[in-house]
């Protein structure tokens, strides 16, 4: 059997990519590693639930408040208006897509992706079988390699696949206390502070009878398990039961090129499609995977290997402003306590406040309130130039 598409891997982006592709008529397979959690906050927002068609029995808690804690423990809610923020469990997710894209008839394989080999008689994909622990070869047209920030489908095939730039996440999954004034399962918590993360964050993130706490950094040396310790202390969380830990590498920035110009293109995490500033993922990899499938199907069509290019340009075209937006904000915020006080200072804005969430809700820019724009830009100003206090809000 020839299959036109081989997704290696099978998270948000993979599934997405297989079940897309499935739907539209294409022969898939989908090879994914049994038993691998991503470690993952599992903030999904309501245009991803509509967008992917993701049921009531996924979302583990709604959130309605976000609080921000600076360095100095200053902290404010930002309530979450007209919706809500939904919380998921990779380790329930993940496996509900891959059964959701199997049953719209991919092919599901269960092993450990080895290498791409071609021949007279085209592309393979060999992996490792888990069961039997021989390897097998998958024969296909075109290849989406969606296995993570450090895809070795990415480091063998494409361009710069080797050298994209991440931060290492860890969280770990707790039994979630009663409701206090420390912990609310109806709000996130996100930490701002340079004990936890000296470039990140930290979080606490509520998915019902269970929670995520954990943080990420890209500073060598930061040990992960302490700084996590740290914030389960601070949190109040500290007698809870730990239920699971893991940690992985997450991107921090799109790769120039997502296809080797031939019969791959990459999709999610390996084509480094992460939020800066927030590190959100999920939606993006399943935007990823979704644009990928595009891509491939077009290529099925016309013959042609740079239509893989669509990928890379579909995404970029949607969210590229966003990316921007962001990234200029982790670079000016995220390198000093001082800077992060600053910038919770900011959060008690109502105009940043509803601007950043109407953004995060509906995954576009907000252009239509210029005033608030203006005195939002000027407020950063005035931080960034300490013509303020940090204080200053």
């Amino acid at each position: 059997m020839i299959y036109d598409v081989v997704v290696v891997g099978g998270g948000p982006s993979g599934t997405t990519a297989a079940e897309d592709l499935t739907r539209s008529g294409h022969m898939v397979a989908m090879i994914d590693k049994a038993g691998r959690i991503k470690p993952c906050g599992g903030a999904v927002p309501p245009r991803l639930i509509r967008d992917f068609f993701i049921p009531d029995s996924q979302i583990m808690a709604k959130i309605n408040t976000a609080r921000m804690i600076s360095p100095t423990q200053r902290s404010v809610d930002i309530p979450i208006e007209n919706g809500y923020v939904g919380m998921v469990d990779r380790e329930h997710f993940d496996e509900f897509l891959r059964v959701r894209a199997r049953e719209a008839g991919a092919h599901r394989y269960t092993g450990t992706f080895r290498r791409i080999e071609r021949d007279a008689d085209g592309t393979h994909v060999v992996f490792r079988d888990k069961i039997s622990g021989n390897e097998q070869r998958l024969s296909t047209k075109l290849v989406i390699g969606a296995d993570g920030a450090r895809s070795d489908v990415g480091r063998a095939e494409v361009p710069g696949g080797d050298t994209i730039p991440y931060v290492i996440a860890y969280h770990e999954i707790i039994e979630a206390p009663n409701p206090s004034t420390l912990y609310d399962p109806l709000r996130c918590d996100v930490i701002y502070d340079g004990e936890i993360s000296p470039d990140f964050y930290g979080w606490v993130f509520p998915h019902g009878k269970s929670a995520s706490v954990g943080m990420g950094t890209g500073v060598d040396g930061v040990d992960l398990k302490e700084a996590t310790a740290a914030l389960r202390v601070a949190s109040g969380l500290d007698g809870c039961k730990t239920i699971r830990k893991e940690g992985a590498p997450i991107p921090l920035k799109p790769l120039d090129r997502w296809d080797n110009g031939k019969d791959v293109v990459l999709a999610g995490d390996a084509a480094g499609v992460v939020a800066p500033s927030s590190g959100e993922g999920i939606y993006y990899a399943m935007v990823g995977g979704r644009v990928a499938a595009t891509a491939a199907a077009a290529t099925l069509a016309s013959g042609r290997a740079k239509d893989l290019m669509l990928a890379r340009k579909l995404f970029m075209k949607e969210h590229r402003q966003v990316f921007r937006v962001l990234g200029a904000m982790q670079n000016a915020y995220y390198r000093s306590d001082e800077r992060r006080e600053r910038f919770v200072s900011l959060c008690h804005d109502i105009d940043v406040q509803k601007l950043t969430f109407e953004a995060y809700m509906n995954k576009k820019l907000v252009k239509a309130r210029p005033m608030a724009h203006l005195k939002i830009g000027l407020k950063n100003l005035a931080h960034l130039t300490r013509l303020v206090s940090p204080l200053r809000t």
